[in-house]
């Protein structure tokens, strides 16, 4: 018998376990043949196409989308996965709304864009289920690579360097492969194991060895690496999480949200999973809405996002703070926190309303205080572990255009490096490039 929905407290088993299955079931479910078909024939073709120049890694849109409605959507697939390799999970989590689907020439005329990323998935699943991998591995090169962390971009290096002949090491901090893929992306846009499915097909290539439990800066040196490796590519993400700065941080029930987040993904039930009556995130990201509205769906009655600066200057797409609302968290603006209050746990959460001044953020003195017995921190992370010999730009290990840091023999892509957007298509755009300039380099 699951808890009352309203116990107070940090509860599990809120919700039965059917209704948790209900509200973790696919946010955007595969189309049939039929339902591609027609969505397919939506598209213009258009030459120039800028639905191409908004999405990262480039994927030929018109071209794969001119495959499905031929009925090749295995061909489609392989166009997708030519530019990007982890096309499969892009699918399912890229803001496709603020890339290539705003991009659409039928967004402009109708505001309402054809559906590439529902394409795209349908594509990349007929392919994948299939079980096939439709790329084959260059004649054996004779040099190594050295990848430090398995999230994306880490990945679409490790399957480019492999495809082109090298033997490539991949070593990650944690138990399984895939990163933020794996970790830090909301139950509901990746369900049934997708993302350990794509890793498993991708390194289907040959030439990939895994090896977990190994961190920079613990059970690898970067020196080391140099000395066994012919080149080195650092994917490492950023692992440290930004302090809220209030006062009462450190009571019980106040957590970072990336935390809750992988706890929820690998949990093998999730009735088991605790969550608050009142729960409180602040942050205005993609992190903090899937936080927010997993903590609904998991039963918490009261859900707040609170955000320090106006909506428009949120990090979640519209699409995302429209679902957060759909599902029932409430979306509060220019609100900071000062202070945690409770006898050891928190109770409730005072937050101060902001202004801005010229660019500047200032509290106004004025307060709210609202129930909380569980807050996330969302507000951003940070590298953490990186070798002293690697420049920072932005307070991120700097790079250049191609990926290479001011170390010779080593490159960098993904969240790790300056530069692009911290999101899963740029670290595979970033990978796949840095990949090509680390060939080039190999082979003079």
């Amino acid at each position: 018998m699951a808890t009352s929905h309203q116990a107070s407290g940090i509860e599990a088993g809120r919700l039965s376990a059917s209704e948790i299955a209900d509200n973790f079931g696919d946010l955007h479910p595969q189309y049939e043949a039929h339902e591609a078909a027609v969505a397919a024939d939506r598209c213009y073709f258009c030459y120039d196409a800028p639905c191409m120049t908004a999405c990262p890694t480039s994927i030929d849109i018109p071209q794969f989308i001119r495959e499905i409605q031929a009925g090749h959507p295995e061909s489609a697939a392989k166009t997708i996965l030519e530019q990007n390799i982890l096309g499969g999970m892009c699918a399912r989590v890229c803001p496709t709304e603020t890339l290539c689907e705003e991009a659409c020439v039928r967004e402009a005329a109708e505001g309402k864009p054809v559906e590439i990323g529902r394409l795209q998935r349908y594509a990349t699943d007929t392919l994948m289920e299939k079980g096939v991998h439709p790329f084959s591995r260059a004649e054996a090169s004779g040099k190594k690579v050295a990848i430090v962390g398995a999230g994306p971009a880490g990945l679409s290096a490790a399957h480019r360097l492999a495809m082109l002949g090298h033997d490539v090491v991949v070593y990650d901090a944690k138990s399984k492969a895939g990163g933020l893929n794996e970790f830090g992306i909301a139950a509901y846009k990746s369900t049934n194991d997708f993302a350990a499915k794509e890793v498993d097909w991708l390194l289907q290539i040959g030439g990939i060895t895994m090896e977990y439990g190994k961190k920079l800066g613990a059970e690898l040196s970067l020196d080391a690496l140099k000395a066994d490796y012919d080149a080195v590519f650092l994917s490492i993400g950023l692992a440290g999480v930004n302090a809220l700065r209030a006062d009462g941080e450190d009571k019980d029930g106040v957590r970072d949200a990336v935390d809750f987040i992988a706890e929820l993904r690998q949990a093998d039930d999730l009735t088991n999973l605790a969550v608050g009556r009142n729960v409180v995130v602040i942050g205005g990201g993609m992190t903090a809405v899937d936080a927010a509205v997993q903590s609904k769906l998991l039963g918490s009655e009261n859900v707040t996002i609170a955000y320090r600066r106006g909506r428009d200057a949120m990090g979640a797409s519209r699409f995302e703070q429209d679902l957060a609302a759909t599902k029932g968290v409430k979306l509060m603006f220019n609100v900071q926190p000062v202070a945690i209050h409770g006898n050891g746990a928190c109770a409730e959460i005072e937050l101060e309303y902001t202004r801005s001044e010229g660019g500047t953020l200032t509290g106004t003195g004025e307060t709210v205080r609202i129930a909380a017995d569980q807050v996330y921190k969302a507000i951003g992370q940070t590298l953490e572990g990186q070798p002293d010999a690697l420049a920072l730009e932005g307070r991120k290990i700097k790079v250049d255009e191609n990926g290479r840091t001011s170390v010779e023999g080593v490159w960098a892509g993904g969240d790790c490096a300056s530069g692009g957007e911290d999101l899963t298509v740029t670290a595979v755009a970033e990978g796949r490039d840095a990949a090509m300039d680390i060939h080039a380099s190999l082979m003079g």
